[in-house]
């Protein structure tokens, strides 16, 4: 499969590379650090919003969408490029879950009123949205979720609870699963909701990691009254939606590209270092390993755009099993790399907050949480069965 670029695509590259290489001089020594800095510290939310605005004054979160919605009717590729590059320098200013994945999904499944309200703001960069799915006794089995919404005139009336929301402490909205109609089973009696974070009814809860850190939430639904406008599709067909949002949340472009950053500053601190038993970067087994995870690195990013042509060629549906691949594949590299970093750099791999911590002690962050991503946004389980049904079209198990 031929990835080259045309004249016009790599200056574009160069643009946004030259950008974020001066703007994330300005970013917080904390930013970078761990994969939950941008929610969990007050002064890298603020770094993110302003970024935010200076992107969306130069139309870069919103390329490829319809001009009347914001966007420059730009090819779906040159959004893939930006998010290349972006992933490399750990940009700010992307909201993952609007711009990444909200937005295309009301592209494909809202009405003129959803876009015409939404996703001007999102392209500003000044509207940050949470995705409330997951409830205690429904993580990877998301059909099973129990919180209700019952139509009452022009709203509907939402009670539950949703947990692991991440974000959802600086949201100004949330899109939300719940199931309007009780006597249907698992998901189709499922509908697709956008919600004001500020509706009456709502509360959010903190569940911090053990550094105090503060990233994912408990968000409970009291009562909450959401106008009938707010869903997206038709009632009870919520569940197609919300396939559409998890395909494009999957493409995985930016974070391989931040894979190749970390293993760069890793090889970095190899040549650099001196352990009682010599340089690390001198040492064989040291070698063999960063160039496994070279290797790997390369070949999730081809993946990975491999993924976005079978969505331009293909459609979202047909490319759906290879996003489900590249997420297994991204989340179960991370833990690799991270890994091999923290042995590579022994004891020391677990110091934090400390002149002592090297690389300011982000393998020792991203070493707690790398064993989540395995299952958030969907468990490599679930992954693998998409996969084989959708992909191989092999027979479901379940």
């Amino acid at each position: 499969m031929d990835f080259e670029f045309t004249g016009e695509q790599q200056a574009l590259r160069q643009e946004f590379d030259d950008f974020f290489r001066e703007e994330m001089k300005n970013a917080p020594p904390e930013w970078g650090v761990s994969l939950e800095a941008i929610y969990s510290s007050d002064i890298c939310w603020e770094f993110h919003k302003q970024m935010a605005g200076k992107l969306g004054s130069r139309g870069w979160l919103s390329r490829p969408w319809p001009k009347e919605y914001g966007g420059q009717d730009a090819p779906l590729i040159e959004q893939f490029i930006f998010s290349d590059v972006m992933g490399y320098h750990k940009g700010a200013g992307v909201d993952p879950l609007g711009v990444g994945v909200l937005a295309p999904t009301l592209l494909v499944s809202g009405n003129d009123g959803h876009k015409r309200e939404h996703l001007p703001p999102l392209a500003r960069g000044e509207r940050f949205w949470c995705q409330c799915w997951s409830e205690p006794n429904s993580g990877s089995d998301l059909a099973s979720l129990t919180t209700r919404a019952e139509r009452d005139g022009d709203d509907y009336v939402i009670n539950g609870q949703k947990i692991w929301t991440t974000g959802a402490h600086r949201a100004d909205w949330c899109n939300l699963l719940a199931r309007t109609n009780p006597d249907e089973k698992r998901s189709r009696g499922l509908s697709f909701f956008l919600v004001d974070m500020k509706s009456a009814g709502i509360t959010t809860r903190p569940i911090r990691f053990m550094d105090g850190t503060h990233m994912f939430n408990e968000v409970f639904f009291d009562n909450v009254r959401v106008p009938a406008r707010n869903m997206v599709g038709e009632e009870n067909q919520g569940w197609l939606a919300s396939q559409m949002t998890s395909n494009f949340e999957r493409s995985m472009i930016a974070v391989f590209s931040a894979f190749k950053r970390e293993l760069e500053e890793l090889v970095e601190f190899c040549h650099g270092a001196k352990w009682p038993g010599g340089v690390p970067a001198k040492n064989t087994f040291v070698r063999s390993r960063l160039a496994q995870l070279a290797i790997e690195i390369d070949a999730g990013r081809a993946f990975a755009y491999s993924v976005v042509c079978g969505q331009i060629k293909g459609g979202l549906i047909e490319a759906a099993p290879l996003a489900a691949a590249a997420k297994v594949l991204a989340t179960e590299l991370l833990q690799r790399l991270v890994y091999t970093g923290c042995e590579i750099m022994g004891l020391y791999g677990q110091v934090k907050d400390s002149k002592w911590a090297p690389l300011q002690g982000r393998f020792e962050k991203d070493y707690q949480l790398c064993i989540g991503l395995n299952m958030g946004g969907g468990t490599s389980e679930v992954m693998r069965n998409l996969v084989s049904s959708l992909g191989l079209g092999l027979p479901r198990s379940w």
